[in-house]
């Protein structure tokens, strides 16, 4: 199962929607200007490498793509878009790109979008904005329309200029900084990491309301044992120990604790930096479960893929902490801290090998255990390349 707004009502519903949807003049100003957004000052001495100097030429134009699925999210968009053009801004608008897909939105969404990419294009920004009337729904096949619509928004990064240590950040529908994508960006090329993932969180609402932060992304991650981040008992399901995380892993506990990244199976924890490059070479797509294999969401089944072909250096970041709507945004960064609050030096030590098996959870109960790579020996990857109309 995935979490998703049918679990919590609280996604997206602090900037005063009922006027940015019916404003999309003024939410572009809100997202161009930060309006809303109180961002955080961008660490010049931390991130300044990641952009050209005035003496520096690089022979590729683009280093840095940044995608996103977005649906229904007008009030977000100052947050998110807002972030997105701070960092876009910081690092080189000739050097970056952005894809978007977004859903058939009826709240404003897409007309701000389009808005954006007009004053984007000026500033030579290159951006892809297509709308699909893919609408993923519970049940067998969202995890096949969820791969769908992420191969559709990273579909365009084939055809860029892209520098050989070129990263994607994809990005879900959060309250984000400049800070949390720069960090991220900064972590991948530091760590000289495959991929790595912030920490998503809210406020759960299920079984029992807490006023303490849960790990949101659960059902997708994986610690380097091939388990959940916290202990989730097969015969009932229950998210009782949902505050204690890394329980079985003292290394990501430990690191965790002190806001250092560690090495996980599997991520995606509301926004990720990965290299370009498995996607370039075709090594590696979104794609839904073989016939036979666990039913799994879409990002497990790109870091599983990603590890059988050899990009196995996944991570957590866990000083970058987002949530999904502006308030719980505000109200985690106050509680778990800033970026700027955790400003680590120390290096992941990388182990080669994944574990040997992974928790097989198409739900919380009835887990099982199953070899890490089930389904890819002597087989082949099914990648989403079905047609669409989009």
């Amino acid at each position: 199962m995935y979490l998703d707004s049918s679990m919590t009502n609280r996604r997206h519903d602090t900037v005063p929607s009922l006027l940015l949807s019916h404003n999309p003049s003024g939410t572009l100003e809100a997202v161009l200007t930060g309006r809303y957004a109180e961002l955080e000052a961008i660490n010049t001495t931390r991130y300044g490498y990641l952009r050209p100097s005035a003496h520096t030429h690089w022979r590729h134009r683009h280093k840095y793509v940044f995608t996103l699925n977005l649906r229904q999210c007008v009030d977000l968009l100052p947050r998110l878009m807002g972030s997105i053009v701070e960092a876009i801004r910081f690092l080189g608008p000739k050097h970056c790109a952005l894809s978007i897909i977004e859903g058939n939105s009826d709240d404003g969404t897409l007309e701000v979008l389009r808005l954006l990419k007009t004053d984007l294009s000026k500033m030579g920004v290159d951006f892809w904005l297509a709308s699909s009337s893919i609408d993923p729904k519970a049940g067998d096949d969202r995890i096949k329309q969820l791969a769908i619509l992420r191969s559709l928004a990273l579909e365009p990064v084939t055809r860029l200029d892209l520098a050989p240590d070129a990263a994607i950040i994809f990005i879900n529908d959060v309250a984000a900084c400049a800070e949390d994508l720069l960090e991220l960006i900064h972590q991948k090329s530091y760590q000289s990491a495959d991929m790595v993932c912030a920490m998503d969180w809210w406020y759960a609402d299920f079984p029992n309301p807490s006023e303490l932060p849960t790990f949101y992304d659960v059902w997708v991650s994986r610690d380097m044992n091939g388990a959940f981040y916290f202990d989730i008992p097969t015969d009932t399901g229950s998210w009782d120990f949902s505050h204690d995380l890394f329980p079985h892993e003292p290394i990501a506990r430990a690191r965790f604790g002190s806001g250092q990244p560690f090495q996980v199976f599997s991520c995606w924890n509301g926004a990720v930096a990965f290299s370009a490059r498995p996607l370039v070479e075709g090594k590696v797509n979104f794609r839904w479960p073989k016939e036979g294999e666990c039913f799994q969401g879409e990002p497990q089944l790109f870091c599983k893929d990603l590890w059988w072909e050899g990009f196995g250096r996944i991570a957590v970041v866990p000083s970058v902490n987002l949530a999904y709507n502006t308030q719980e945004g505000k109200r985690i960064k106050k509680e778990l801290g800033f970026v700027s609050d955790f400003v680590s030096s120390d290096r992941i030590d990388w182990r080669a090998e994944p574990p040997a098996q992974v928790c097989c959870a198409p739900g919380f109960k009835g887990q099982k255990w199953l070899d890490w790579d089930e389904s890819l020996v002597n087989n082949t990857n099914t990648v989403a390349e079905e047609e669409q109309d989009i």
